[in-house]
């Protein structure tokens, strides 16, 4: 669902479940290609309910640092890596909230 309604924003996939090796490394769900070549890493969050403060609140300071670690292992591919950011997209029962730039890596570092 999130996947879907990214693409049809224009986003293109490059990978899904990008996983840093090793033991405690990071995850990405999401690594996309904005149309401005912008490269994206996406967090889906999804919930049932907003008990317990919803989907967005199970992103915390934690997460966001194994995310940003992920990513810069999954930048390692690049001699000069693109424009990138940290998007974040909730999921609660039908809904669909797309968080572009929700966090960065100096905040999250």
């Amino acid at each position: 669902m999130a996947l879907a309604y990214l693409q049809g924003q224009g986003l293109r996939l490059l990978e899904r479940n990008y996983r840093t090796p090793g033991r405690g490394g990071g995850e990405i769900d999401l690594v996309c290609l904005a149309p401005d070549g912008t490269l994206v890493f996406v967090e889906v969050r999804r919930r049932t309910s907003a008990a317990f403060g919803g989907a967005a609140a199970s992103i915390g300071a934690g997460k966001r640092r194994r995310i940003v670690q992920a990513a810069r292992h999954w930048l390692l591919r690049y001699r000069s890596p693109p424009a990138c950011r940290f998007d974040v997209v909730l999921v609660q029962g039908d809904q669909v909230q797309w968080l572009p730039g929700a966090f960065d890596a100096a905040a999250s570092a």
